[in-house]
C-alpha cells in the first residue's frame, strides 16, 4: 500500500568536534544565505569554517561535544510517526549534517511513496531555512521517483503551534507574571527583510499570538546570532537584557521563539553566554524556557498541519 512520506527539514549540527569544521563549511557554502558569486563561494566557505572552526569547537566542547540536534529532530520524527500511523513514513533531512536530503530520500523511498510532505522544522519561513532546505531538496529530488510534493512554508500563527508555546511556557515558569518575557530569535541581514521575507512579521505575529494568553506581562523580542559586518535585525537579545535588567526587571524568562530544537544558539548563546551576563548585571531569576522538541502538543499540531495540507 503507497504511503505519504514526510520529510522533517532541519538545519543539522556537527555530532562530534572533528565535524564542527565540515558543517561550517557546508553551512557558508549555501548561496541562500552567503550571497557572494558562486565562482569563489566555495573557496571563501573553505577560508571562513577554518577561520571560525576553533572558537566554534569551543562552544560544542562547552555543550558535550556535540549538537543534540539530530537526536532530538529523530525523536519528533518518531514522535509524528506514531500520531500519523502506518499510511505514512516520517524522515529526517538536515540541511548541513548527516543525514542530509539525500539520505532522507533515499530511506524514505525504501516504502512505495506516492506524494511527499516537506515539513521544515522552522515555525516562521525565512529563504535562508526553509526556503534553503526546499532548493537543496529541489537538486536533490531529480534523481529520485518524481511523485507529487506538497511544501508546508510555515505554521507561525498555527492555533495548536501557539497553544504548544504556550502551554510549555506554564510548565516550565512557576510564577510566570513574576517575570519579564524576553523572546529571541535568530536575526538576519536587514537586506533580506527588504526584499520581501516575510520572517521578521511572522515572528513578530507568532509573539504577538503567544503574549495574548498572558495579559500584562511586559516582554519584548530580540534576535541573537549575528555574524558579519552587514546590518541585522535588532534589538539584540544581549542588549535588552542589559536594558531590561537596568531598567529594574530582575526576573528575566529567556523564550527562543524561531527555534523547536536545542543547539548552540541555545545551549550556548542562552545557557553560557547571556546567562552570565545576566548574572553579571545582578538578575534575581534568569529561567531559560527550553525549545518544544516532541512536546505532546507540537506533535499534534504537526500532525494536524501535514493533514490540513493534504
Amino acid at each position: 500500500m503507497a504511503k505519504t512520506g514526510v520529510l522533517l527539514l532541519n538545519m543539522g549540527g556537527p555530532d562530534s568536534l572533528s565535524a564542527v569544521e565540515p558543517f561550517l563549511y557546508n553551512l557558508f557554502s549555501d548561496h541562500d544565505i552567503i550571497e557572494i558569486p558562486k565562482i569563489v563561494q566555495k573557496p571563501a566557505a573553505k577560508l571562513i569554517s577554518k577561520f571560525r572552526a576553533k572558537k566554534t569547537r569551543h562552544y560544542y566542547e562547552l555543550m558535550g561535544g556535540r549538537s543534540p540536534q539530530r537526536e532530538q529532530t529523530e525523536r519528533q520524527a518518531q514522535a509524528l510517526q506514531k500520531e500519523l500511523g502506518q499510511d505514512f513514513k516520517v524522515a529526517v533531512a538536515m540541511r548541513y549534517w548527516h543525514p542530509f536530503t539525500k539520505e532522507a530520500l533515499e530511506e524514505l523511498f525504501k516504502e512505495d511513496i506516492n506524494r511527499i510532505v516537506l515539513l521544515p522544522m522552522y515555525p516562521q519561513y525565512s529563504k535562508t531555512t526553509t526556503g534553503s532546505s526546499f532548493n537543496e531538496f529541489d537538486r536533490v529530488f531529480i534523481r529520485f521517483p518524481q511523485v507529487p510534493v506538497i511544501r508546508i512554508r510555515s505554521y507561525h500563527n498555527n492555533p495548536l503551534y501557539i497553544k504548544a508555546m504556550v502551554e510549555n511556557l506554564k510548565e516550565n515558569l512557576p510564577n510566570l507574571y513574576d517575570y519579564f518575557f524576553l523572546f529571541t530569535a535568530h536575526s538576519l541581514p536587514v537586506r533580506v527583510i527588504k526584499r520581501g521575507d516575510p520572517y521578521q512579521e511572522q515572528t513578530q505575529e507568532t509573539v504577538r499570538l503567544i503574549m495574548e494568553h498572558f495579559p500584562g506581562v511586559k516582554y519584548a523580542l530580540g534576535y541573537q546570532s549575528k555574524i558579519g559586518p552587514v546590518k541585522w535585525l535588532e534589538p539584540s537579545t544581549e542588549k535588552l537584557i542589559e536594558e531590561n535588567i537596568r531598567a529594574g526587571y530582575k526576573r528575566i524568562a529567556l523564550i527562543p521563539v524561531s527555534f523547536v530544537c536545542e543547539h548552540s544558539e541555545t545551549l550556548y548563546e542562552l545557557d553560557i553566554a547571556y546567562k552570565k551576563l545576566a548574572e553579571n548585571l545582578g538578575v534575581e531569576s534568569f529561567v531559560r524556557i527550553p525549545t518544544l522538541k516532541d512536546h505532546p502538543l507540537f506533535i499534534h499540531a504537526l500532525k494536524e498541519i501535514i493533514l490540513s495540507h493534504l
